[in-house]
């Protein structure tokens, strides 16, 4: 199949690996780092306009949808394995039965998901031990998001599939038509109508909306031959069960960190809305500075996926070094951010005990990040080959079944300074397996979804 980068689509089982991988993960990096701008602008707005209640309000309902819609973000990643398998075998009509088969699938779970959402929403923030002075805005918050929570599916669907296809320059316009109309909404509802986070949450539903429905138009207007028909109710079991068996273990894995980490969040909320928010922030840090890291490494996924689907082992191989490699580099920079925290978290919050709370964090996990990326490098090239249990595995372990457990020891017998240190001591177990079992070969046994019976 010949090189179609210049229509958007990349096929990457030819050329320089690392050229492929690169180009691949900017367009991703742009779209990631302007979608934390946005929350960073989101919780600008909301910590200078409202308070620090609503601040940590923001911060509790991020973590707590990324949960509820991590089973169909799942589904988006197994359809981005499956698509990328066979777009690098050259079976396009395969690749055409697979995006009906998860627009049906989502189609259908669409109304029974947002009920059960919303239905939830008061169980969740009671487990969170969310302050009493940060409950009510809490509530407002979520509730409005899950109720809205179709279009972040959506969007989450269309990338994961033209991720398949080796594009992600076409996911970069989607996620800017979001994060522009969200910003230009969050002033307008919170700055110019006073709604406080109930328009925080309505701005960010309308804007996901729109960028879904418009990934529609845009792919089908572009891409005619995988075109997106919602309502087509085309689907093929063979398929689903492929792409149900990547995605669920990918799913549940990002379901159970999310539970995690609002568990970790249940910890830090015990030391007062101010803590809860200095520690939003730092997270915020965090996830900024991650954001290379996770680009190459989505990057690497879709770059494996195509290149087993052609059957190039060698190329799987130069791929995954380059992107550890650079991510290595990446997370020895980030260190700088550590005596930089302090006047970062300033610019959101004037409050010393947030400044305080945010460079602990911040202090604490960026140490951490060389073996962080190596874990997070590997997992997703395995996935990429179709071996999606291990990584689960390997992810539940270390940011679950250790992190949780030590964040709440280290905090019950040393305190709120130290008990950031847990999530790096997690990180060192699941990177050390992560290499074992790379290295052992057995994430390759499954061989090529393209090669069906």
């Amino acid at each position: 199949m010949a090189d179609q980068s210049a229509t958007g689509l990349r096929n990457m089982t030819e050329g320089s690996p690392a050229g492929h991988i690169f180009a691949f993960a900017l367009p991703l990096l742009a779209g990631s780092f302007l979608q934390q701008l946005y929350n960073m602008v989101d919780s600008w707005v909301v910590g200078n306009f409202v308070g620090d209640g609503a601040l940590a309000a923001v911060g509790i309902g991020g973590p707590v949808l990324f949960m509820l819609t991590s089973l169909f973000i799942g589904l988006s990643n197994g359809g981005t394995v499956v698509i990328s398998q066979f777009y690098g075998a050259g079976k396009t009509d395969r690749v055409r039965d697979a995006i009906d088969t998860v627009y049906t699938t989502f189609m259908a779970a669409a109304i029974p998901v947002t009920i059960l959402a919303v239905a939830l929403v008061q169980p969740l923030l009671s487990l969170l031990q969310v302050d009493p002075t940060a409950h009510r805005e809490a509530e407002i918050y979520l509730a409005t998001l899950c109720a809205g929570v179709v279009g972040s599916i959506g969007y989450n669907l269309n990338t994961g599939i033209l991720a398949g296809l080796g594009n992600s320059r076409s996911s970069l316009l989607f996620l800017a038509v979001s994060s522009v109309l969200n910003i230009c909404l969050d002033f307008l509802f919170v700055a110019g109508f006073h709604t406080g986070v109930f328009g925080a949450a309505l701005a960010t539903i309308l804007a996901q909306l729109v960028s879904w429905l418009f990934g529609i138009y845009y792919i089908n207007r572009h891409y005619p031959a995988f075109a997106i028909h919602p309502f087509s109710r085309r689907f093929d079991r063979t398929l689903f069960r492929s792409i149900f068996s990547i995605g669920l273990p990918s799913g549940l894995q990002m379901s159970l960190v999310a539970l995690g980490g609002m568990a970790v969040m249940g910890t830090v909320n015990v030391y007062g809305k101010e803590y809860t928010a200095g520690y939003n922030i730092g997270s915020r840090i965090d996830q900024m500075a991650f954001l290379p890291i996770q680009s190459l490494c989505n990057a690497v996924t879709s770059f494996v996926g195509q290149n087993m689907g052609a059957n190039k082992p060698q190329r799987i191989r130069r791929g995954i070094r380059v992107t550890v490699l650079s991510s290595i580099v990446w997370s020895v920079i980030c260190l700088l951010l550590i005596p930089l925290a302090p006047s970062i978290i300033a610019f959101f919050s004037q409050t010393p005990a947030v400044i305080e709370a945010g460079s602990i964090y911040v202090g604490c996990v960026m140490p951490f990040y060389s073996v962080f990326a190596v874990m997070f490098c590997l997992n997703n090239a395995m996935r990429g080959a179709g071996e999606s249990v291990f990584p689960m595995v390997d992810t539940v372990l270390s940011m679950i079944l250790l992190r949780v457990p030590l964040v709440f020891w280290l905090s019950a017998n040393y305190g709120a300074r130290y008990m950031f240190y847990g999530i790096g001591i997690g990180w060192i177990a699941g990177c050390t397996l992560s290499v074992v079992y790379y290295f052992s070969g057995r994430w390759k046994r499954r061989g090529s979804l393209a090669e069906e019976k």
